[in-house]
């Protein structure tokens, strides 16, 4: 579900710094747990790094991993100029090939869940030292939100598949998939209002920058290409709010648990 080439397509960053409040979300869920000053932190799937700054800048010494060359690229050029020190590494999230047992937290914001969950949860727990802590953000199931809805509208309901990224927003998902390495599961739920300007600005987002959806587009034909973009164009309309602009709200989990 996850490669270097559907993650490099569009330019990442226009949802990435979007959700990179969420990233802080998830940096603060695990301070709360665990001093961060002198922490070893791993942020996996951590795209242009928003949790893996933040972590940085709290005294944590971090790396970084991503699966695209790209925005492990982009990444390091933000810790420059913020003068800020973190090892980046390309590679995939659920094999790092990084030390075992060395790390005291490893965090991600939106990454992992978009990565198989047994293989990933089985390296978070290989990262973590016992009493370790593990935090990241998920989607929660929407099938309304306008990212979402017209896919189905115009393409069906995706397939049933072993997994898919927002099963992370689920707390019986989440409890079953953790309960074997880790203790203390907390879920903390919140709402994230995306604001996406005019509807041509959040229209430029769909068909030219959000990776996801650039990379969906790319792979139909022109004319069910054209039918998604005015199921799109209709969504975001029925989003525009008074002040002439497009907003909706996307529930959210952050997930915190301790290392058995």
């Amino acid at each position: 579900m996850s490669s270097p080439t559907s993650w490099s397509s569009g330019r990442y960053d226009a949802i990435g710094d979007r959700i990179a409040a969420i990233g802080a979300d998830v940096v603060s869920a695990v301070a709360r747990r665990l001093p961060l000053r002198g922490a070893a932190v791993v942020d996996l799937a951590c795209g242009t790094g928003n949790v893996a700054l933040v972590a940085s800048a709290a005294g944590a010494r971090v790396t970084g991993v991503d699966i695209t060359g790209e925005l492990i690229a982009l990444a390091a050029q933000k810790a420059e100029a913020a003068g800020l020190t973190v090892d980046w590494l390309t590679g995939d999230a659920s094999d790092t090939g990084l030390a075992g047992g060395s790390f005291d937290a490893v965090m991600s914001n939106m990454g992992i869940i978009f990565v198989e969950p047994a293989s990933q949860v089985a390296e978070i727990a290989r990262l973590l030292r016992p009493g370790g802590v593990v935090g990241f953000s998920s989607w929660v199931p929407d099938r309304d939100i306008p990212f979402y809805k017209p896919v189905v509208a115009v393409l069906g309901t995706p397939p049933a598949s072993a997994y898919s990224p927002d099963q992370w927003g689920m707390a019986d998902v989440i409890t079953d998939r953790l309960a074997a390495d880790f203790d203390d599961i907390v879920i903390e739920t919140a709402t994230h209002t995306w604001h996406l300007g005019s509807v041509d600005d959040a229209m430029y987002l769909l068909e030219h920058e959000s990776p996801i959806h650039v990379s969906l587009l790319g792979n139909l034909d022109e004319v069910k290409r054209g039918e998604l973009l005015a199921a799109f164009e209709d969504a975001m309309r029925a989003s525009v709010g008074a002040d002439g602009r497009v907003a909706f709200d996307g529930p959210y989990v952050v997930v915190t648990a301790q290392r058995r």
